[in-house]
């Protein structure tokens, strides 16, 4: 059964649609790649999965024992978020706030969990450390501690490696890759066609041609030798 499954939808705002007939499913292990052009509705589509924003029609469902609150999100950071004046520590833990219900502190088992996936990420000398005085690549692999505290079952990801420099962000992709490889479906935005290719297992391209299936079968479409095919 799938995790993830979009029938017929349509986006878009106040009543504008902006894309539209989309149709596609995710299975546990898959790692999707979202690509198109600019404007063409990538993050809308993203919000839309995380229920911050309702299909104009259509209609998504998820399914294989996959709940709303295990769903993690990794969003684009703004500049005020670079600066938030919190511990490394403090906003990793604030990713169990959906396991706690109306506790009103964390518990033993969620301050291993941190534990254990700031160590997973390689970030466990900076628990102490203000996130803001970390630097770009060190600030996501926080941010992506944070979003395993929420899931290990499903990671939605918005240009995770946007502003990186390339080597931080060969790391990034393999953190991400290595995660896949651990069970976590992945559904991630990328403006990098080529690294798409090389790390996803499926593509959904959006835009003036909408595109879903493996990366041989987007390799092998007019789709993609328009947009950027080599």
């Amino acid at each position: 059964m799938a995790q993830l499954i979009c029938k017929n939808v349509s986006l878009g705002y106040d009543s504008r649609i902006i894309l539209s007939n989309l149709n596609f499913q995710i299975n546990k292990g898959d790692y999707l790649c979202i690509v198109g052009e600019n404007g063409s509705g990538k993050s809308t589509l993203m919000k839309t999965l995380l229920k911050l924003h309702k299909p104009l029609c259509g209609e998504i469902k998820i399914g294989d024992g996959l709940l709303d609150d295990e769903i993690g999100y990794l969003p684009q950071q703004t500049e005020v978020q670079k600066d938030f004046p919190a511990s490394v520590k403090e906003i990793v833990l604030s990713g169990c706030q959906s396991r706690m219900g109306r506790r009103p502190f964390y518990n033993k088992d969620e301050k291993n969990l941190a534990k254990e996936n700031m160590k997973k990420m390689g970030i466990s000398e900076f628990s102490k450390r203000c996130y803001r005085e970390l630097s770009g690549g060190q600030q996501q692999r926080v941010l992506l501690a944070r979003a395993l505290c929420a899931t290990q079952k499903m990671l939605l990801l918005d240009e995770p490696v946007s502003g990186l420099d390339p080597i931080v962000t060969e790391e990034m992709y393999n953190l991400i890759q290595s995660l896949n490889k651990d069970g976590i479906t992945i559904i991630m935005i990328s403006h990098d066609v080529l690294a798409a290719i090389k790390y996803a297992t499926h593509i959904l391209h959006i835009g003036k041609e909408i595109f879903f299936g493996t990366k041989d079968e987007y390799m092998n479409s007019s789709v993609f030798k328009k947009f950027g095919g080599i």
